[in-house]
């Protein structure tokens, strides 16, 4: 009796222990968490996304155009617009999927090719996957459009226009899926918070193998209006709020400590960089270098502002301000390439810079993690990575292009201004 008893106690225990790990089971699964909408985050990246964009088309296009030739305006600001149009295509129809769907550790897949899937349901953690895709968009049309300040006042439209299409899907996509679309450099734990390295080095190095493959310009115009610069330099300023403060993709404490940071970063580089030009060989504070100072300190804060607080973003500013005027003055004339408009002194260097200084500054408190040398090992891969993929992939996309049309204006088309020769137009 004893031990029919026994058995059936044992029975209804396991009965019950099952019943309880399935039930406990079904509820934690019913229970996890599903993305809801929140109206103030949507708000939020919907101004950021149009902050962003800003940042290209007017900021970056009048930053370009005041510091070329007269008779090149029109063939400078024609190409960010053109970038806008292109990149804005390749991401509908496969960008997008490229760089943020699953795949593997270095490339997305086209489960979003043409944007499939995507309806006005859709979300984004608490955004609408519309605007999440939009505003990652206007990233990937700013770092195409910074390459050409590298390569202004003597490429060729056309060519320009197909190493656009390539560029977009062979390097920004798959380096922004390492970094931000779960692949390799985020599982190693590099830091960047809005586009160090996706944006700027990868740009910067890119502008740079430019450079050197097409060559020197036949002559160098001073900056025709350094006001249009200015003007341009503070849409810049105003739309990296979007830029790095958009990041949290919330309108949270996160976003407010981003855009704070952004602010400091910017003004300690602009004053840094103008003592640094005052005190050198110039002896004159010029308005370029303050626009120019305070763009690298910008550059330099984007992989770090949601990870370090406002003393660390001061020191970031001043190194950046300091390290950029040097880079774009003592090592631009010491290796003597023609980087134009300085796009790796300002965004290739300055996004290392600051890529590494996220690993030094980095605060626990801030963005969960805490400076260190082993985060500035990471920090490091992450640069290296990017500067190599680039470097390669970049050079070999230049030379298929000029097979398929010259990267180079020809020699009458450069001493004439593109703005005639390439579109027929020019400013009065």
């Amino acid at each position: 009796m004893m031990k029919i008893i026994s058995r059936a106690l044992v029975f209804v225990g396991t009965l019950l222990v099952t019943t309880t790990v399935l039930v406990t089971t079904t509820v934690f699964a019913a229970e996890a968490p599903k993305p809801v909408l929140n109206p103030g985050d949507a708000a939020w990246m919907l101004t950021s996304t149009a902050l962003v964009l800003l940042m290209t088309i007017p900021g970056l296009a009048l930053f370009y155009g005041g510091l070329v030739g007269k008779k090149n305006v029109v063939s400078t600001i024609s190409q960010s617009f053109m970038i806008t149009c292109v990149v804005t295509l390749i991401w509908f129809i496969c960008g997008y999927s490229l760089t943020f769907g699953e795949g593997n550790l270095f490339i997305g897949d086209l489960s979003k090719l043409f944007l499939k899937g995507v309806d006005v349901a859709a979300l984004n953690m608490t955004v609408p996957e519309t605007v999440f895709i939009c505003y990652q968009l206007t990233f990937a049309i700013i770092t195409v459009s910074l390459i050409c300040g590298s390569i202004v006042e003597r490429v060729n439209f056309g060519a320009l226009f197909i190493f656009v299409v390539l560029w977009a899907l062979l390097v920004y996509a798959p380096i922004g899926h390492m970094v931000w679309g779960g692949g390799y450099l985020s599982k190693l734990g590099v830091l960047d918070y809005a586009g160090g390295t996706v944006v700027h080095i990868n740009s910067g190095v890119a502008g740079l193998v430019a450079a050197l493959v097409i060559g020197k310009r036949k002559s160098k115009a001073r900056p025709h209006n350094v006001a249009l610069t200015m003007i341009g330099a503070s849409m810049l300023w105003v739309g990296w709020f979007g830029f790095n403060a958009g990041s949290a993709v919330a309108a949270n404490g996160s976003a407010g400590m981003a855009m704070l940071v952004t602010q400091i970063a910017a003004a300690s580089a602009g004053i840094a960089w103008m003592l640094a030009e005052w005190f050198s060989g110039e002896k004159k504070p010029s308005l370029l270098g303050l626009c120019s100072g305070a763009v690298a300190g910008l550059v330099a804060i984007t992989p770090a502002a949601g990870f370090v607080n406002p003393m660390g973003a001061f020191f970031i500013g001043l190194i950046s301000g300091v390290l950029c005027f040097l880079a774009c003055t003592k090592l631009k004339s010491a290796l003597g390439y023609d980087d134009a408009l300085d796009v790796f002194g300002i965004h290739a260097f300055g996004g290392a810079v600051g890529a590494v200084l996220t690993g030094v500054f980095a605060t626990k408190a801030i963005g969960g993690v805490e400076g260190g040398f082993d985060q500035v090992k990471l920090q490091l891969l992450g640069v290296g990575v990017t500067v190599l993929y680039t470097t390669v992939v970049t050079f070999i996309i230049l030379k298929v292009v000029n097979l398929i049309t010259p990267l180079r204006a020809s020699d009458a088309q450069e001493r004439d201004g593109l703005d005639l020769s390439q579109h027929g137009e020019q400013i009065s």
